[in-house]
C-alpha cells in the first residue's frame, strides 16, 4: 500500500521505514502519525519481517518533531488535530507494543517529538552531525509524547533534567557519552551501520529476540524476582517453538541454524 508521508519497503527480513517529508524536516502532523501507525502495525503483524530500520528522508533531519505550522493552521479544527490511531504521536509513543526490534538511524536533527519517536527504538545509530533534544518549552509546550518520562529512565535524572529544563540539544557524540545512542558514524555510513546491526540480530533466533525484548521492557516495571517468573507471551512462544529445537541441533551439527520464527 502506498503512503503519502512515509516510505515503507521490505527487503528480506528487514523492513525500512522512512519519514518522507524532507521539505519540513520530516515533522509529524496527525496524518503522518496515523500513517506511521499503519506501517508499524503491518511490520508487527507480518511474520516474514523480523527487524525494522527507521530513518528520515534527506540528511538534515530524522524528524524535527511536531509540525507546528500544521498545528497553527488547523488550531481551530479539532478533527484535523486529532490523532486517530491508538499508538499516538508517531504511531508508537502511546499505546503500541512490538516485540520485534526496531533500529533508529538518526540522520540529522531528532528534536522534540522526533526524539520521542527515536526513544521508542531499541537501538539508535546517529550520524556524526546529528543533534538530539527536547526544545518544546521554547514554544510553550512540553515533551508530552513520553519524552519527559522515557529520557530520565534512559540516561539518568540529572542528565535528562539538564536537557529538558534548558531545552538545549546535545550533539551525537554527547548522546553516545550519555548512553542515548549505540554508535556514531559519518552520514555516508549510517544506513550500512544500521543494516550491520540488523543483520547481527538476524543471526539470532527471532523468537529468542522477541522473548528477550519483551522480558526487558516489561521486566523494567517489576522486581527482578517477579520478572523472572512472569508469564510473558513471547517467552511462552519461544519455549514451544521449532526454533528451540533447531538452535541446539544446529550447534551440535556445527552448521548455521535455519530459523523459522515459529
Amino acid at each position: 500500500m502506498p503512503y503519502k508521508y512515509v516510505l515503507y519497503e521490505k527487503k528480506g527480513r528487514i523492513a525500512y521505514v522512512t519519514i518522507n517529508r524532507p521539505e519540513v524536516m520530516n515533522s509529524i502532523s496527525p496524518p503522518v502519525s496515523d500513517e506511521l501507525y499503519e506501517v508499524w502495525s503491518d511490520f508487527k503483524n507480518d511474520p516474514e519481517v523480523w527487524v525494522a530500520i527507521l530513518t528520515g528522508a534527506g540528511e538534515r533531519a530524522f524528524s524535527a518533531g511536531n509540525d507546528l505550522k500544521y498545528q497553527a493552521e488547523h488550531a481551530a479544527d479539532a478533527a484535523a488535530m486529532t490523532i486517530k490511531n491508538p499508538g499516538g504521536f508517531g504511531g508508537t509513543t502511546g499505546n503500541f507494543e512490538c516485540n520485534k526490534p526496531i533500529i533508529g538511524a538518526i540522520n540529522g536533527f531528532a528534536m522534540g517529538g522526533g526524539l520521542e519517536i527515536a526513544l521508542m527504538c531499541d537501538i539508535l545509530i546517529a550520524a556524526d552531525h546529528a543533534k538530539l533534544g527536547l526544545p518544546e518549552p521554547k514554544v510553550g509546550l512540553f515533551a508530552a509524547a513520553g519524552g519527559v518520562h522515557r529520557l530520565p529512565r534512559l540516561i539518568g535524572l540529572k542528565r535528562a533534567m539538564g536537557m529538558i529544563l534548558t531545552a538545549k540539544p546535545i550533539t551525537a557524540q554527547k548522546a553516545l557519552e550519555f548512553g542515548l545512542v549505540n554508535e556514531v558514524v559519518p552520514m555516508k555510513d549510517l544506513m550500512a551501520t544500521a543494516e550491520r546491526w540488523a543483520n547481527d540480530i538476524l543471526q539470532c533466533s527471532p523468537l529468542s529476540i522477541r522473548a528477550s525484548k519483551e522480558s526487558v521492557m516489561k521486566g523494567l516495571e517489576m522486581k527482578v524476582q517477579d520478572a523472572m517468573v512472569a508469564p510473558f507471551p513471547a517467552v511462552n512462544a519461544l519455549w514451544t517453538s521449532e526454533d528451540l529445537i533447531e538452535g541446539p541441533m544446529a550447534f551440535a551439527q556445527k552448521r548455521p541454524p535455519q530459523w523459522k520464527g515459529r
